[in-house]
């Protein structure tokens, strides 16, 4: 049995070469893969608001649906840029869609998926903007905006986020929080903890439990996989 893991490929135009290299990772997984799981960011920017529109994203969500149809399971984890989704574009994917972290059982290994923006507890900015923008509130306010307010709020938002996953980042840092998020879900008795959102690929094997980061899908083209119950940390190269 075969689990392939993705997350961070912040999608942003069909042109752009990490987006034609999902497809292509994606084709390549059609009668390969029983379960794919996407652990948030997939796309630069998706907020599920009816002003918003994107044509742009609309081959790999196809690419998506594909796979759906030719049998793999798909499980789709929410992240800091794509986020209220909601029920009709899981239905479109054919995906098992969570907006928080999961427990997920696969090839009889007890896992805990998640984006990993809440894994550092110190960062109590990021958490009160987590808890501002990922509510039900906040989704119900969006859906009452004008749609020139929300369009110019989206490529405000595309703009920053980008300058901002473009500084260099301390690896280090996010290495040592991975670590310690890690090291704190061992103790509740998993056997893994997958994550994305530091783009910071790290595999590490303490004993009997796993820590799986995934890099990002940006420069890195990493993805982690579980085969026959092992974990693995690969770059996909076409």
């Amino acid at each position: 049995m075969r689990t392939i893991f993705l997350a961070d490929a912040h999608l942003h135009d069909p042109a752009d070469r990490n987006y034609q290299l999902l497809l292509r990772f994606l084709e390549d997984l059609q009668g390969t893969v029983d379960v794919l799981c996407i652990l948030g960011d997939l796309f630069d920017f998706r907020v599920g608001l009816p002003a918003l529109s994107f044509a742009e994203q609309e081959p790999v969500v196809e690419a998506l649906a594909r796979l759906s149809r030719t049998g793999t399971r798909l499980i789709y984890l929410e992240g800091n840029h794509d986020f209220h989704l909601g029920a009709a574009f899981a239905k479109r994917i054919g995906a098992e869609l969570y907006t928080r972290p999961v427990i997920i059982e696969i090839q009889a290994r007890r896992l805990l998926l998640c984006h990993g923006d809440l894994a550092n507890p110190a960062d109590w900015r990021y958490r009160l903007l987590y808890l501002t923008l990922h509510n039900r509130g906040a989704a119900l306010v969006g859906r009452m905006l004008p749609a020139a307010f929300v369009q110019g709020l989206r490529r405000r938002l595309q703009r920053t986020s980008r300058g901002r996953d473009t500084q260099n980042k301390p690896r280090l840092a996010a290495r040592e929080i991975i670590s310690a998020y890690g090291a704190a879900i061992c103790q509740q008795g998993y056997d893994a903890v997958v994550l994305g959102h530091f783009h910071q690929p790290l595999l590490e094997q303490r004993h009997q439990f796993t820590l799986l980061a995934l890099g990002d899908w940006i420069e890195q083209f990493s993805y982690g996989e579980l085969l026959d119950g092992v974990f693995s940390l690969s770059t996909y190269q076409p």
